[in-house]
């Protein structure tokens, strides 16, 4: 239930700004608005290990100093994260995601969408928690 309150929260405020734009505003004010808890710092909710546990729409994900390499026959495409916080709105498959986000790509400090895959990341980390009451 909290997690669908959180992308409740996530589709409507789609192209508006939330809190001062930072990624990790729309993790707090969309768990805050759902009735969820957090640290106030960066631990969203519990540690959810997606290679024992499913991942669901809703969980929080956060990036920390993640390079991102996907390449082609023809291009190579690159995408860096020293810092970012994203609600997962959808899950395509294992380890790739529809991701609810801002202050990022062509959003800008809006809310929007990208879709990620995780296979892709060749440096850093990322850890995905689940809202909790």
């Amino acid at each position: 239930m909290l997690n669908q309150r959180v992308i409740a929260f996530v589709k409507d405020h789609v192209g508006k700004r939330v809190g001062t734009g930072e990624c990790w505003d729309l993790a707090a004010q969309a768990l805050a608005k759902a009735g969820a808890t957090w640290d106030g710092a960066y631990g969203f909710g519990k540690r959810v290990d997606p290679l024992k546990e499913c991942v669901h729409p809703g969980d929080i994900i956060r990036f920390q100093g993640v390079l991102l390499r996907q390449t082609t026959e023809t291009s190579t495409h690159e995408e860096r994260m020293s810092e970012h916080t994203a609600v997962i709105m959808q899950v395509k498959g294992p380890g790739s995601y529809r991701l609810g986000h801002q202050n990022m790509g062509t959003s800008g400090r809006k809310v929007g969408f990208s879709d990620i895959d995780i296979q892709y990341i060749v440096k850093g980390k990322y850890t995905i928690y689940r809202p909790q009451p």
